[in-house]
């Protein structure tokens, strides 16, 4: 198509936030007669799902300590729901398997999914535990564990295609998605964006919705919006001057193993585990201590029927802000990419859990994995409007799982507030409206 030099909505990002938006924009304005999928244009710099969402692991799940991140995750598995088959999503459920310290938070959560109605089972103690995980897995073997919190809800998507599927949606609404496009700048016309400038031309606009995942930082700086924040604590003391943004880098891979091997005992297709225990970790190889401290991992089937995919704890990014290096991402990456000691510790764990794990770790896929998450201050989302007219998706990497935030925003570009996002804006910083924090190992949780 010839380029486009104007279009009412320009959505910036073609992964699992941008494509959402689009989709659910298109359907808002048809029903309300303001126009249709044609007013709507996605740029993205590379292609469809080249980002973030292209490489995540695709673990849906509801296992949150916070009240808000658990009602915003409820609606978001809704959106799954509505069309598994395009979304290519497996609802087999999710296990939360957690030690004594992370006990009374686990209860909490289950507590609080009753409450909204969100179907799980929490098993307590030592012995219950490994009871109800033997009946599913005979060879269950996992040290230190006091709770199981199983929810029925959740499982796993297929990530690269379950964008495409949402991105047929769209295309069928009449959005257009241009890729090979990079936005490089913003023009604005009394304080609101009027124009996003590319690499291939300008674009006249009447709202920008940006959801662009690890480059937040990037459109963010673009905008010329602060990159230091006031934060205002729980007893009152104001911490200035806090990184509006930061990076970790997340650690995840595949065992090449035949996938069939992780089946239940009853033979049926098993819910994506996640263990957090303060057990020691020894090396399945030669029995050396890999871990003291806690630890966590997450594993399920590899969508790709080429074996157990899952991931790791992540680490900080130690590198400035303006200083990493986003591109090439993901495995094309030269410096963030999981090495051998990850492998190590991840196929120890797996062991330490099943032993059906236990001396595979020579079919660890070498291939390149692991990619780059921006996060905010507090590490959960920041979901607001800038700049009179930009709506900001800042998923502080809890991403392509909240495939319903697109739907909320798109409810927002017509006038119409959501109250689940109310928790996720950005002048909660400042006025110490923040959410809980839990004793899990993982920064997102």
């Amino acid at each position: 198509m010839a380029f486009p030099t104007q279009s009412k909505y320009v959505i910036i990002g073609a992964g699992i936030h941008g494509l959402s938006t689009a989709y659910h924009l298109a359907l808002e304005l048809k029903a309300r007669g303001k126009g249709s999928g044609e007013d709507i244009l996605i740029l993205d710099k590379a292609g469809i799902a080249a980002g973030a969402s292209g490489i995540a692991c695709g673990v849906v799940r509801n296992n949150y300590f916070q009240p808000a991140m658990r009602e915003l995750m409820a609606q978001c598995v809704e959106v799954w729901e509505s069309d598994m088959e395009a979304y290519s999503y497996h609802p087999v459920g999710y296990m939360q398997i957690s030690c004594e310290s992370m006990h009374a938070d686990i209860a909490s959560i289950y507590d609080q999914q009753k409450a909204i109605g969100y179907t799980s089972e929490f098993i307590e103690g030592s012995d219950d535990c490994t009871s109800y995980m033997k009946e599913m897995f005979s060879d269950w073997r996992a040290q230190g564990i006091t709770s199981v919190l199983h929810e029925k809800k959740g499982g796993y998507a297929n990530n690269t295609a379950s964008m495409y599927g949402l991105a047929g949606k769209a295309e069928a609404e009449g959005v257009r998605i241009l890729t090979g496009c990079e936005v490089t700048g913003f023009e604005k016309t009394g304080g609101a964006v009027s124009k996003v400038k590319t690499d291939k031309g300008n674009i006249d606009c009447d709202m920008v919705v940006v959801g662009v995942g690890p480059w937040a930082s990037k459109v963010w700086n673009m905008l010329d919006l602060p990159t230091s924040v006031s934060i205002k604590g729980a007893d009152g003391t104001v911490h200035e001057g806090i990184d509006t943004w930061r990076y970790w880098c997340l650690e995840e891979g595949t065992l090449g193993v035949d996938p069939n091997l992780q089946k239940m005992n009853d033979g049926g297709m098993p819910p994506v585990i996640h263990v957090d225990t303060d057990a020691p970790l020894y090396s399945d190889v030669d029995g050396s201590l890999v871990r003291e401290e806690m630890w966590g991992i997450y594993y399920k089937p590899d969508f790709n029927f080429a074996g157990i995919q899952g991931g790791a704890m992540p680490y900080e990014v130690k590198t400035p802000v303006d200083q990493v290096a986003l591109d090439p991402y993901g495995a094309d990456s030269p410096d963030f990419i999981v090495g051998d000691d990850f492998a190590h510790m991840w196929c120890s764990a797996l062991a330490h859990c099943q032993e059906r794990f236990s001396g595979q770790i020579g079919k660890w896929k070498k291939e390149p994995s692991g990619g780059l998450g921006c996060f905010t201050p507090d590490s959960f989302p920041v979901i607001d409007t800038f700049c009179e007219n930009v709506q900001f998706i800042a998923d502080s990497n809890h991403g392509y799982k909240m495939i319903g935030i697109g739907k909320l925003v798109a409810s927002e570009c017509v006038g119409e507030k959501s109250a689940l996002l109310e928790p996720f804006r950005f002048s909660r910083y400042a006025e110490g409206k923040l959410h809980p924090v839990s004793n899990s190992p993982f920064p997102w949780s």
